[in-house]
């Protein structure tokens, strides 16, 4: 992979995470707050000096922070587990945490407990975790634990596991895993309908047992995923771009984590975006994508000059692919989605 991430010490990151944490991880009742996401994404770019002016674009998006509830505790978190009305409580608990031990042990304690709801919010909460994580191992200050507290809190809140999937025939590549995915039965409307409509999924990289492989068959599945964007984004533009971003905000977790949680790491991320690909599939893939004739940096320049959250997103992630298909898609995206008005 192409990680041609750049290391921000402008302090711009740092200013615009002081301003998201005051709106709430979501607005209208259930749509993700994705300004986090980007920020963390156009400084990872070097482009920290962008982050103001797109979160001036975004701010009618953004909603108050929620009221708090009552305390989650480590004696009665689980009761609180799921529920969406504990979101500020949830991000309190682990404010506290990551005020008392270091970032990376309370990341081992809960990544386990969290991994098999991460279709909670749309996959935007393991997304938001990923891009939180990226952005304090590059440099651990007080605004950037604050957002892993917030990304940590949104996930707990919105835990939701997928359970009861039947199996389909194991496929060779991730690739053909992604091909070999059914489609649901069409009529099902919003993320949770059509995700209660997955009956099943085919086996992929069940075989893995060990850290290294688990690692390189999930770079294997983001690369797949990226690639099919290109020709299958059309399907839905937006919700297709999480079949790529959620398994890369697991594989950019993965060197933070104790690696007896990659294996499983790997299965989550494979489950998440066949899901994903299985709720938004079009009938036929396009026909013809050109391919990309820019640079990474033209790439990201238009991907921030359309300005939409997702195509923003899903550029960050064929970046650290870094090959021509993955450009293609990020391109894809910019001609498929409504530009940030």
């Amino acid at each position: 992979m192409d990680m041609t991430h750049t290391s921000d010490t402008s302090g711009h990151l740092e200013e615009a995470l002081d301003r998201v944490h005051a709106a709430g991880p979501e607005r209208e009742g259930w749509l993700s707050n994705h300004a986090p996401m980007v920020v963390e994404a156009l400084a990872a770019h070097g482009r920290a000096g962008s982050v103001h002016r797109w979160l001036d674009l975004y701010r009618d998006r953004l909603e108050d922070f929620p009221d708090r509830t009552a305390p989650v505790t480590d004696d009665n978190w689980r009761l609180a587990l799921g529920d969406p009305r504990r979101i500020a409580d949830w991000t309190d608990y682990y404010a506290r945490a990551l005020a008392e031990r270091p970032w990376k042990d309370v990341l081992a304690e809960w990544w386990p407990r969290l991994l098999p709801g991460m279709y909670g919010g749309a996959t935007h909460t393991v997304i938001r975790l990923g891009h939180a994580v990226r952005a304090v191992r590059a440099q651990e200050n007080a605004p950037r634990l604050t957002e892993l507290a917030h990304a940590l809190g949104y996930w707990a809140a919105r835990h939701q596991p997928v359970t009861g999937l039947a199996e389909l025939p194991d496929a060779r590549t991730a690739e053909d895993a992604l091909e070999a995915v059914p489609a649901i039965e069409p009529g099902h409307l919003g993320f949770r309908s059509r995700l209660a409509a997955v009956r099943r999924l085919p086996v992929w990289a069940r075989d893995v047992t060990d850290p290294d492989s688990a690692k390189e068959r999930l770079t294997e599945l983001v690369r797949a995923a990226t690639h099919r964007y290109a020709t299958h984004g059309h399907g839905e533009p937006t919700m297709l771009v999480h079949a790529a971003t959620a398994p890369n905000a697991v594989l950019r977790t993965l060197d933070s984590l104790p690696r007896d949680q990659w294996v499983p790491s790997l299965h989550a991320a494979w489950t998440a975006s066949a899901a994903v690909t299985a709720m938004y599939a079009p009938a036929a893939p396009a026909a013809h994508v050109p391919a990309a004739r820019l640079t990474p940096e033209e790439v990201v320049e238009r991907a921030l000059d359309h300005g939409d959250e997702h195509v923003i997103k899903l550029t960050d992630t064929a970046l650290d692919i870094g090959d021509e298909q993955a450009l293609a898609a990020a391109l894809r995206s910019v001609e498929l989605s409504e530009p940030l008005a």
